[in-house]
């Protein structure tokens, strides 16, 4: 058979969880060279941009929120976009308008600053919830429709939202729909006494210029790899295990929570544990991922998808010692591969 009947194979560029090792060390690496501390803040983030998730950022002013998201987007290279949220804006500040030309007497569509690879949606509870919900779609489909037409946001698309958890005046709680399109909401305290005289240290002494570790091309490999992370029945069955018993707190051994906790997580919840987890994994070396890395994951998940009553609220009770307690008493099982087949 000739060359021209049986044409050679394309070569597609792969990735596995060893092989990425040393890519990701890099950008860790890179990334640690500006933000000091803030590890668990780091690998979440890295998480998030390898499960295709978005993630919400709660923490005080001043502890590297925004500087670690504009870190990572530059270390991977990829197109980056800020919007400061504040309370006159409109969901066209987002998404973009139709405009009418003049010249042409014809209506142009004017895109807005979501269409980037990276969205850092800064201080989101500053603005009033129809602008927060301009981000549902896009959040959620990848996609802007305005007027008659949709418009597709560059691959790969990750929103990165902040917010400050110690101010009430002029900020709007997200929406319940709103939140539960965040993949992992971490929570970001401050740094220890040695930390600190580092963190001084850098911003006071030469700017430090980051390199590109990695390109979009690189960057959508690997998220490929994690999606091709094996996930065993068991692995799935612990994570719907926890997800369900957030609905059911007395029938899962939960009573005392009962009636603390309105809503549990959704399914989509579960959805998200388990591709966070194969992320986990990857980042972590493995091709396979194990039920520690779904309880290493759940506060992030489940956290900020907990509705409290109002008895619960009153009584001083929150969403940290329900996933604390659910964790408890639902340890990651010992899962044993030697006997699972490719």
């Amino acid at each position: 058979m000739s060359e021209a009947e049986n044409p050679p194979l394309s070569v597609v560029p792969t990735a596995t969880a060893a092989g990425a090792g040393a890519p990701l060390e890099q950008v860790l690496f890179e990334i640690k060279r500006l933000i000091v501390g803030q590890d668990r803040m780091v690998e979440r983030l890295l998480v998030g941009l390898l499960a295709q998730g978005h993630v919400l950022i709660e923490g005080v002013p001043g502890i590297a929120k925004t500087a670690t998201v504009k870190a990572l987007a530059q270390v991977v290279g990829v197109s980056f976009g800020r919007i400061q949220f504040t309370p006159d804006l409109v969901p066209a500040d987002l998404i973009g308008t139709r405009v009418f030309d003049p010249k042409h007497a014809a209506f142009s569509t004017e895109l807005g600053p979501v269409f980037v690879s990276l969205l850092l949606a800064d201080e989101i509870n500053r603005a009033p919830a129809k602008v927060q919900s301009a981000l549902l779609e896009v959040m959620q489909e990848h996609q802007v429709t305005i007027g008659k037409e949709t418009f597709l946001t560059p691959e790969p698309f990750m929103v990165l939202a902040t917010q400050n958890p110690i101010e009430a005046d002029g900020t709007y709680p997200l929406p319940e729909a709103q939140v539960d399109r965040f993949m992992l909401k971490v929570l970001v305290g401050y740094p220890s006494l040695t930390e600190e005289i580092v963190v001084v240290s850098r911003m006071t002494g030469k700017p430090i210029e980051l390199r590109q570790v990695l390109t979009a091309e690189q960057l959508k490999v690997m998220q490929a790899a994690v999606g091709a992370v094996y996930v065993d029945p068991a692995v799935l069955g612990y994570a719907a295990r926890l997800t369900t018993a957030t609905r059911a707190p007395k029938e899962s051994g939960l009573a005392e929570f009962a009636a603390a906790v309105s809503y549990g997580a959704s399914p989509r919840a579960t959805i998200h544990l388990v591709s966070a987890s194969k992320a986990l994994a990857f980042i972590r070396g493995r091709d396979y991922a194990l039920p520690q890395d779904v309880a290493d994951l759940a506060p992030e998940v489940l956290r900020h998808r907990l509705l409290l009553s109002y008895e619960g609220i009153a009584a001083g009770v929150d969403s940290e010692q329900v996933v604390s307690a659910l964790l408890q008493r639902n340890p990651p099982p010992r899962l044993d591969l030697r006997d699972r087949t490719a």
